[in-house]
């Protein structure tokens, strides 16, 4: 994810405080893993240099002055460049998991059980995420299929994997 886009279509509604940025972040995007602080501030820092977004007014109070920024043209100009611009598919052609797999078929280990290990920890994901599912709102369950539909298709090839063991084994050790 682009934090810098993502924090540039946040302002589109209007000026913001970087504390408002980083709530409005964490409600709609950060549910596990919220911004830091120190991250939305040297964003923001980044994106006035780059002439994205622009000092809207400095507020002193109790603690440090608070910036209010707001998104200038150029960087209305770069959010809409970022949506129409496709995500890369992630292939994963050189997992982890497959690696372990491997090494344990070179190794002389049981790689089923590598397998059969995985299988239940993304059992168990799925668990929790349809969970949460269930309980939460529009934009929570969208989230949750997303990862949910990736987890059956590791499941999928955790299936395929556990059924082609002998011939892999056959392969890699040749």
């Amino acid at each position: 994810m682009s934090i810098g886009h993502t924090l540039l279509g946040l302002l589109e509604s209007g000026p913001r405080h970087g504390y408002d940025l980083k709530r409005a972040f964490d409600e709609k995007f950060g549910h596990d893993r919220p911004l830091h602080y120190g991250q939305v501030y040297s964003t923001m820092s980044r994106l006035l240099k780059n002439g994205l977004v622009e000092v809207d007014g400095i507020e002193a109070g109790g603690g440090p002055e608070r910036k209010r920024y707001a998104i200038t043209d150029a960087g209305v100009t770069d959010v809409e460049r970022w949506l129409a611009t496709p995500e890369k598919p992630e292939p994963y052609l050189q997992s982890t998991l497959y690696t372990k797999v491997v090494l344990a078929l070179l190794t002389a280990r049981d790689a089923a059980d590598i397998l059969d290990t995985q299988r239940a920890e993304h059992l168990r994901s799925m668990r929790i995420l349809t969970d949460r599912k269930r309980k939460g709102d529009l934009a929570d369950q969208l989230i949750c299929d997303h990862a949910l539909f990736h987890l059956e298709a590791d499941l999928r090839w955790l299936e395929l994997a556990a059924a082609r063991l002998d011939k892999l084994k056959a392969t890699v050790t040749a």
